[in-house]
């Protein structure tokens, strides 16, 4: 698999899957979640609101991974993971893990072979950039996958140079 970054915006990316740093509810939020169901539009909303009325009532579980069309995105899927809240006492970096490689099962399942990753639970979830990139990064080398393009849309300067200090490590 090619891992590749790019600096920008993650709705643009031209690939079969964006994955979308989703809240447990499904039904939007802030910061990456927000764009893409802002540019995606309510086809995405739709589909989510009817997983929730059917397989996950209770929200998405974090660590777990599910896939919805992209709407007006220039994808063909979104696959929606709940990251872990950061937490200084707690080590919680195995269920991050899972949100990397959950990801990458359904991709397999849908046939993806091209995916945008963000940097999970990175935002306001709170997880240290060098430490989110370290697990990133790693997880999506490390996990076999029938996908041959991985990239990491990195919406910031900070966040694009700690991913690159790790894949500069491969």
């Amino acid at each position: 698999m090619k891992i590749s970054l790019v600096r920008g915006d993650i709705t643009e990316q031209r690939v079969d899957a964006i994955v979308n740093a989703a809240n447990a509810s499904l039904l939007g939020g802030g910061g990456v979640d927000g764009a893409i169901h802002r540019r995606g539009g309510p086809a995405i909303l739709d589909e989510c609101r009817k997983l929730r009325a059917s397989s996950y009532g209770g929200g998405l579980p974090t660590g777990q991974a599910v896939a919805t069309t992209a709407g007006e995105l220039p994808a063909r899927w979104v696959i929606h993971t709940v990251g872990p809240v950061y937490s200084p006492s707690q080590d919680r970096s195995d269920q991050l893990i899972s949100c990397y490689r959950e990801s990458l099962r359904v991709a397999d399942e849908l046939g993806v072979t091209s995916i945008a990753f963000p940097a999970v639970s990175a935002g306001i979830y709170g997880w240290p950039m060098d430490d989110a990139a370290r697990i990133a990064v790693n997880t999506v080398n490390s996990t076999s996958s029938s996908v041959s393009d991985a990239r990491f849309v990195l919406f910031t300067e900070d966040a694009y140079a700690a991913f690159e200090r790790v894949v500069a490590a491969l």
